[in-house]
């Protein structure tokens, strides 16, 4: 399941030793995640309930001794030691095992659906923190092109072509740039913890990112139909098993129970007598039978289950009709990623060319530095939103992974 993912988010795209790494991080959350461990052990606290309910009733022994002994025939009876076992109907053992085995596999999908939930944050948080390396290089960037543009300024107004103003403004904006990439340097490691928390280890891990990504060109068709096999939902089929289950297990505990027993009596000789059996012991084997005649608990259970049965559909459907919506949020989010991406595209490569202008301006002694600000903020403005376009496409591909594969 867990390579179907890897390849579903679309990781070869950007080289295979990139997707080595993101793989890496999701092998090792998968194999220290306190969560999944949480609900391995629930899985097998109910798997081993299939022993506890392997059983028959206890055994009971009574032993009884006569204050007043009771006279017969051959002698006066002085204790009595009996025996009792109840054993239910056939086939109510099975019944149980087949009810708590039914839990068992209902249980196990949260195993299953843990697992796709932890590959997701960390892929999705793998992501952002791209984002925000990118966005610190672009900023850096960026500083070294104020900069290149301050000594430009100094120079031009040296020759009285630009005003100390000008130089002022293109400093404040180089400020601008330092702080926030500053606050994306403390923001990477915010995200850096959670990373590193998802994998349960230290915080301060040093986690590395691949340098580029890039939007392929094409994606694979969406099955829309994978999707009833989502382990969301096919929980919900597992539970509605075990109610049928829990059904048949109310069934076999309606009917009656059958119980062996055998009662033994110590019986005095009788003195001064003479004659066959004298003082002879009883032994007194016994069958009963318990029939609940007046218990309605199993017809009420009988509704009960009916009554679950149609909440779990209902709340299937309604899980369903979530899931599809948010299938349906994911692809389209991810298409206008795309439309985004290819926009900003265009608009760099405009901005790009106004900065050439701009530089041969300058060139030829004439030049606005109002203008190299806003066309500096427009390129900072298109980076930043190309960037997050690839963001969210990636992010948006491991959404819809989680709910079509």
């Amino acid at each position: 399941m867990k390579k179907i993912i890897l390849i579903g988010i679309g990781l070869l795209t950007f080289g295979f030793s990139n997707a080595q790494q993101l793989e890496t991080l999701i092998d090792e959350a998968l194999k220290n995640s306190p969560e999944i461990q949480k609900f391995e052990l629930q899985y097998n606290i109910v798997s081993e309930k299939v022993n506890e309910v392997n059983t028959i009733p206890n055994t009971e022994f009574g032993v009884g001794y006569f204050v007043s002994e009771p006279e017969t025939r051959t002698g006066a009876q002085r204790f009595k030691v009996s025996a009792k076992q109840m054993m239910p109907w056939f086939g109510s053992i099975t019944a149980r095992e087949n009810y708590v085995s039914s839990l068992a596999d209902a249980k196990y999908e949260d195993i299953v659906i843990a697992k796709r939930k932890l590959i997701a944050s960390v892929s999705q948080s793998y992501y952002n923190l791209y984002a925000n390396k990118a966005k610190q290089k672009v900023l850096v960037q960026n500083i070294e092109l104020l900069e290149t543009y301050e000594t430009m300024a100094l120079t031009s107004v040296e020759v009285g072509k630009a005003s100390a103003v000008d130089v002022l403004r293109l400093q404040m904006r180089q400020n601008e740039l330092e702080q926030l990439k500053e606050v994306l340097v403390q923001q990477y490691l915010a995200e850096q913890t959670m990373l590193n928390k998802l994998l349960n280890r230290d915080k301060d891990v040093v986690v590395n990112v691949v340098g580029e990504l890039t939007i392929p060109p094409e994606t694979s068709l969406i099955d829309i139909e994978k999707l009833s096999l989502h382990p969301e939902l096919i929980k919900y089929d597992k539970l509605y098993q075990s109610v049928e289950q829990s059904e048949l297990l109310n069934q076999k505990e309606s009917l009656p129970m059958i119980g062996f027993g055998l009662d033994y009596v110590n019986v005095d000789k009788r003195p001064n007598m003479e004659f066959s059996d004298n003082g002879k012991d009883i032994v007194m084997p016994m069958v009963s039978i318990s029939i609940p005649i007046f218990n309605k608990k199993y017809k009420s259970q009988t509704k009960q289950n009916e009554f679950q049965q149609q909440e779990i559909m209902a709340e299937k459907q309604q899980r369903l009709n979530k899931l599809e919506s948010a299938l349906d949020k994911a692809v389209k989010d991810r298409i206008s990623s795309r439309i985004s991406y290819e926009t900003q595209s265009k608009n760099l490569e405009q901005a790009n060319d106004a900065e050439e202008i701009l530089i041969k301006n300058y060139e030829t002694g004439t030049i606005d530095f109002n203008d190299v600000l806003d066309i500096q903020e427009l390129q900072l403005k298109f980076q930043m939103s190309q960037i997050e376009s690839v963001k969210t496409f990636y992010i948006q591909t491991t959404i819809i992974n989680y709910l079509s594969n």
